[in-house]
This record gives C-alpha cells, structure tokens and sequence, in this order.
C-alpha cells in the first residue's frame, strides 16, 4: 500500500538557523493586502499581453478540497487533480514499484556529492547514471529524480554516506482529489498566478501526523529575491504536476512542512503560488507586507524571496515565456518593497544577525556552493536586473 515516511524527529527548519523561521507565527493584523483582488489599487503595475496567462487561482488551504462529496463553496468551481502515491523503499532499491514511476525521491546523511541510480523498466535493466551535487545540503544530500513511468530502480548514495532513504512518487495518475477553485483568475499587482489550490497542493502535506503544522509560518520584512532553477527535465509536457513533485520533496522528504520557493514559473510562463503564507495578504506575505520564511537558501532564508524557474538553466537558456515572466514578477515585487533590482546590498539575517554582501537580485550561488539557478541563467541576472529597473 502506498505511505509515505515516518516524520523527522529532527527540529523542523521552523526551529533551526538553517531555515531561520524560530519563533510561533506572528499575529495577524486585519487585511491590508489583498490577494483576492484582480487588479488591487489604481496604481497597480501594468503586465504586457501575452504575460498573464489565464489562468484561476484558489485562496487557501480551508478552500482547497475535500472528499468527493464535500460542497463547493461560492464562487468556486470544483476542479480534480490526482492525489500523490508514494512508495518508500527500503536500501535505495525498488524492484516493482505499485504505479508508473514518476519521480525517485533521494535523502542520505554525509556527503553531498556523488552517488548513482539507475531506473528500470519491465525486463529491461538500465543504466547507471551519476547524481552529482545536490544543492540541498543542510541535512546531508539528496535528490528528485525524473523516472518517467520506470517500474523499478536501484540508488547508490556517495561513498561515506549513510541512512539512504528512497521513494517513488506519482504525482499525475493516482486517485482524484476534489479541488475547490475560485472561478476569477486571482493577480498580483496585474500579474495572473496559479495559486497552491490551482496547482494541486494537498495541504495536508504540511501538516504532521498528530496536526500540528510542520513549519508554521513566520514573517520578517522583506530584503532580497534570489532566483533558482529545479534541476528537473526542461520541455515539461506537465509542469503542475512538476510542482507537486517539488513540493512532495521538499515537505516530506526535506521534512521542511512545504515547498521550499515563494513563486515557480513553468516553460510556459505560468506563475505558481508557493510557500503557504495565509489567506489574508498577497501571496508570499502576511498583511502588513511581511515575507513569509521560506526554504531555498539555507541559512540566509528569511527576509530572502525565493523564484526557481522549471527545468535545468544549466546548459539552456529560459524560454521566451519564463524569462518575460520572471522579468514582470521580479519587477511586481521589487516596487511593492521600493527595492532598486540593481543594488548591491548587506543581508541581515534577523534570527541570528548573520551578515552578507550580495546584489539585491542574486542566483542561488551567490549565497552557497552550488550550480544553481544553471550556468547559462547565472550569467542573465544582470541582463534580468536591467529589465527590471529599465521598463516602464
């Protein structure tokens, strides 16, 4: 039967300096920033044609679903996304798994470079092929492997590694979740996102077995956007289903209670919601305009908004689509924070009062030794931070 792993016993990044957020949730003050809002206030920044896509957006994880049975509120249309199934194996190997593989999700303690898989299919045996660095170091390594629709694989952690974990995650077939969706598209600042309902989010991934939420959220004033890639297979035919990947990981396997980034955006241009921050402010905020602590740069999270775009930026350029929505999401932010993209700048962490110099647009690599967000889209931040700053 499918399950998922037994929950850390470590603290959760709510209560670590790795990921920042120490403290219970700040209290909410009555809404000032809405995210329900269309076009919010006259002044709101204008997005070309072409950039917002059409897309609908839910408003949170109290809207987000129920069984088949369960009523769709007003002003919502009941939409079905596939639950994830999970099979955790035991070693690093699965001879058979019970569904198509569509991901391998890896975790081990020591070190983080190294390690091979290889990925099977019905009398066929694969070939091995090497895992090399992960970027998620703060609790030894690990990755999220494409295994498109593998029946079986076999993963070998680095030399010196130990407490392998695997599973194999669907995130497109398995049984349907009812999914209550508001039917008006929902915008930041004119920008059309999807929202976690929109995407699929099973909100129950960030809670723990006895209900208390795994890394509840906490708020800090706004500093930096930092830009990542997902490592994962550029021309995704799913891209939702993607995120639901990266948020399975990230929750569970992490054991961080949620996705690591504030916003994705597919090769398409679609924004998608991410890191939950409430109903009662815009995405990614509380409402008074406070950054809700993430979990996409170890040490340096908090006050430091997180972008990855989908796929490897490593040898490859980002799509016309992402790069200009980047460019519009980047800029939405920046001037709702009165933040110049072109700046360079010292980082307070607020936890633990750790400093650093960094641009007020950075790559994932400016901050820990990683190949993040890709060679190629490394080298366009300052062509991204000149878009930014430049146009109207």
């Amino acid at each position: 039967m499918p399950h998922g792993p037994t929950r850390s016993t470590v603290p959760s990044p709510a209560d670590t300096d790795q990921h920042e957020g120490v403290g219970p949730a700040s209290h909410r003050l009555p809404s000032r920033l809405s995210r329900r809002g269309v076009l919010g206030a006259a002044g709101a920044v204008a997005v070309a044609a072409g950039v917002v896509p059409a897309v609908s957006a839910a408003t949170g994880p109290d809207e987000s679903g129920g069984g088949p049975d369960a009523p769709t509120p007003t002003g919502t249309t009941a939409r079905a996304f596939p639950a994830t199934r999970a099979e955790e194996s035991e070693g690093g190997t699965a001879d058979s798994a019970p569904f198509p593989i569509g991901w391998v999700a890896t975790r081990w303690e020591g070190p983080a470079d190294g390690g091979r898989i290889r990925l099977d299919s019905p009398g066929t045996q694969g070939s091995w092929t090497g895992l090399g660095f992960t970027c998620s170091t703060s609790n030894g390594g690990g990755h999220l492997i494409s295994a498109d629709g593998a029946n079986g694989y076999r993963v070998e952690a680095p030399a010196g590694a130990d407490a392998l974990r695997t599973r194999a995650l669907d995130t497109t077939d398995g049984p349907r979740r009812k999914v209550a969706v508001p039917k008006d598209t929902t915008r930041v600042r004119g920008l059309a996102y999807l929202s976690r309902a929109a995407w699929g989010a099973d909100e129950s991934k960030r809670f723990k077995p006895d209900g208390s939420e795994n890394s509840p959220p906490v708020y800090y004033p706004f500093q930096t956007v930092t830009v990542h890639h997902t490592d994962t297979p550029n021309q995704d035919a799913d891209p939702a289903a993607t995120v639901r990947a990266v948020y399975e990981y990230h929750a569970i396997d992490n054991d961080w209670g949620d996705i690591g980034y504030h916003f994705l955006i597919d090769e398409q241009g679609r924004v998608y919601e991410g890191r939950w921050s409430g109903k009662d402010g815009l995405p990614a905020h509380d409402s008074t305009g406070k950054l809700v602590t993430a979990f996409h740069v170890g040490g340096f999270n908090s006050g430091n908004l997180g972008i990855a775009l989908l796929g490897n930026l490593q040898k490859q350029a980002p799509t016309d689509a992402a790069r200009q929505s980047l460019t519009s999401l980047v800029r939405v932010l920046t001037r709702l924070h009165g933040l110049d993209p072109q700046a360079r700048l010292s980082y307070v962490n607020p936890v633990n009062g750790t400093t650093k110099e960094v641009d007020a647009l950075s790559g994932h690599r400016d901050w820990l030794e990683t190949d993040c967000p890709g060679a190629v889209m490394y080298e366009e931040l300052a062509a991204l931070r000149e878009r930014v700053a430049n146009r109207p």
